[in-house]
C-alpha cells in the first residue's frame, strides 16, 4: 500500500510517526473519510469544506501547500483503485513536540493519509440492523471530527458485544446519533432527524439524504427525537459515509415497525444507489 505523509507518497511501512506527536499523545487532531465508487470520490468539496472546518475550531494551522482533493485522488490511482469500492482516510495533527497541553509555537502539523479497498454491506442494507441506545457521555462539540474518539469506540465496543450494528447516544432523554452515523426516524411519512448543532457531526451523508428526501417529496423536519418516541416510529436508520443508508429494524430488544425496512428507507437507498452511480459514470 502506498500512502500520503507529510508531503511524499510512500510504502506504509516506510511510515515513521513520532512518538511525540500530539495525535499519539493527546488525540489532538482530526481527520476526514471519503468514499470512492468506481474510482470516483464521492461528495469530495462537501468532505474537504468539513475538514478545513474541524481545523479552524480546534485551531490546527493548515498544513501549507497540500490539496487535500488532488492527495485522495492520486491515493485511489497510485493503489490500483479506480475501478474498485474504496475509502480515503485523512488524517491532520498538530504536529510533534514535547507533551504539554497548550500549543507548541512553531510547530508544522503531520499529515497522513492512506486509501483501501472497502465491501459495503450490502446485506445489512436488505435485511436491516439491529442498535443499542447508550447515553450520549461525549464533549460537547460533536460537530468537530476529532481524532479523540474514546467515548465513541466505548459505545461502539458495546454495541458489537450486544450483537448491534450501532450504539446510538441518548442525551437528556434526546436522540443524538450514532458512534459513527447520523439518526433518522420516519414518523407518517415524514423524516426527522437531530437539527445541525454542537451535539452532532454534520455528516455529508445526511446533508445528501436530506437533499434526497426533498426531491422526491419526502418531508422533512430537523427536529430533536426523543428516546420516548422512538417506539411510535414507522421506519429508523442511521446514514454515515460507510454506512449510506442503514435501516434499523430492532433497537435494544424492541422491534421496529413490522421487522422489515420500511417504504421510505427503500426509496431513499434506490435514489442513493443511483446518485453514487450517475456521479461514479455508471448509469
Amino acid at each position: 500500500m502506498i500512502v500520503y505523509f507529510n508531503g511524499e507518497f510512500v510504502p506504509r511501512a516506510a511510515v515513521s510517526i513520532s512518538p511525540d506527536d500530539r495525535g499519539f499523545l493527546l488525540g489532538d487532531g482530526v481527520y476526514e473519510v471519503i468514499r470512492s465508487y468506481n474510482g470516483r470520490l464521492f461528495a469530495l468539496e462537501a468532505h474537504l469544506k468539513r475538514l478545513e472546518y474541524s481545523l479552524q475550531q480546534t485551531r490546527i494551522e493548515r498544513p501549507a501547500g497540500v490539496d487535500f482533493g488532488g492527495v485522495a485522488e492520486e491515493l485511489i490511482r497510485v493503489n490500483g483503485l479506480q475501478d474498485a469500492d474504496a475509502l480515503v482516510y485523512l488524517q491532520v495533527t498538530r504536529g510533534v513536540a514535547p507533551r504539554k497541553h497548550a500549543f507548541p509555537p512553531d510547530t508544522p502539523p503531520t499529515v497522513y493519509a492512506f486509501a483501501a479497498p472497502f465491501e459495503p454491506p450490502r446485506e445489512k442494507w436488505r435485511s436491516g440492523v439491529k442498535v443499542i441506545l447508550v447515553p450520549d457521555i461525549r464533549w460537547l462539540r460533536c460537530d468537530v471530527k476529532s481524532i479523540s474518539l474514546l467515548p465513541n469506540v466505548l459505545a461502539n465496543q458495546q454495541a458489537k458485544e450486544n450483537d448491534a450494528y450501532e450504539a446510538v447516544f441518548v442525551r437528556n432523554g434526546v436522540v443524538t446519533e450514532g458512534s459513527h452515523t447520523n439518526f433518522c426516524a420516519v414518523f407518517d411519512g415524514r423524516l426527522f432527524t437531530h437539527p445541525k448543532s454542537p451535539y452532532i457531526l454534520p455528516g455529508i451523508t445526511r446533508d445528501v439524504v436530506l437533499d434526497l428526501c426533498r426531491n422526491l417529496n419526502i418531508p422533512v423536519e430537523e427536529y430533536p427525537i426523543l428516546e420516548k418516541e422512538l417506539p411510535d416510529a414507522d421506519e429508523l436508520m442511521v446514514t454515515g459515509t460507510t454506512t449510506e443508508i442503514m435501516p434499523v429494524v430492532q433497537v435494544n430488544g424492541w422491534t421496529v415497525g413490522d421487522g422489515q425496512p420500511g417504504p421510505v428507507t427503500r426509496k431513499l437507498q434506490r435514489a442513493f444507489d443511483a446518485l453514487t452511480k450517475r456521479k461514479a459514470g455508471l448509469a
